[in-house]
């Protein structure tokens, strides 16, 4: 169902052949954790690993700064999170995408929390509303020079920071609601060289504190996601 999962750090792609071009990119980390950070990012299809790929240590961490802008897409039950996170995430967790509100960026954050809550009780992310400005360059500079070009060229945050990124998708709203999928559906490390989990673990973060998404149109319609964590 996805297409081509691209890597920053060995260039690797793969690919799903029964759709146009649908990619995740490989992730980039500026944190110094050897594998769980979202520099060792990677993507897969809805249910379907499509590829592996690798993203790249880019610094030393030096802790995540608290973000403001508020929390979103909490929903499931309280009841199943009342002893607190879940060790693991809840197999095949597929919540229905949150509502379209007409502004992508909150989608965005939205289906993130989301994730973070209905499938692993995890508290939310907040919202890096002066980020997204950046994310959004980000998107666009990518879309033109690469997947994670951006992540050294035009730096947003600071210190220990990662970025997820959906190359060459049909619209924003299979960004948010199939490609953050995907990424979630990674699942947690195991270990395993073969098995991608980059994207989850910057999803399922205790390290980031706040996340801001960006998004860029090409002229030929495709569109560039990026997720900025911070």
């Amino acid at each position: 169902m996805l297409a081509a999962l691209l890597a920053l750090a060995l260039g690797c792609e793969g690919t799903i052949a029964d759709e146009p071009p649908r990619t995740l990119d490989g992730g980039a980390d500026a944190g110094a954790d050897a594998g769980i950070d979202a520099g060792t990012d990677a993507g897969a299809d809805a249910g379907t690993d499509a590829g592996t790929d690798a993203g790249t240590d880019a610094g030393t961490d030096a802790g995540a700064d608290g973000g403001a802008g508020g929390t979103g897409g909490a929903g499931g039950d309280p009841g199943a999170c009342a002893g607190g996170p879940l060790a693991s995430p809840i197999p095949n967790c597929t919540p229905t995408p949150v509502p379209n509100t007409g502004d992508i960026h909150a989608d965005c954050f939205a289906r993130i929390n989301q994730f973070r809550w209905d499938c692993q009780c995890l508290p939310p992310l907040s919202r890096w509303l002066d980020g997204e400005s950046c994310t959004d360059s980000n998107a666009e500079y990518d879309s033109t020079n690469g997947v994670h070009a951006s992540f050294s060229a035009i730096p947003c945050g600071s210190g220990s920071r990662a970025q997820n990124e959906c190359p060459n998708w049909p619209s924003n709203a299979q960004v948010i609601s199939a490609c953050l999928q995907a990424m979630w559906d990674e699942g947690p490390e195991d270990g395993n060289p073969n098995t991608v989990n980059g994207h989850y673990e910057s999803m399922a973060t205790s390290t980031y504190t706040r996340v801001a998404c960006g998004f860029f149109t090409t002229p030929s319609g495709t569109v560039w996601g990026v997720q900025n964590f911070d």
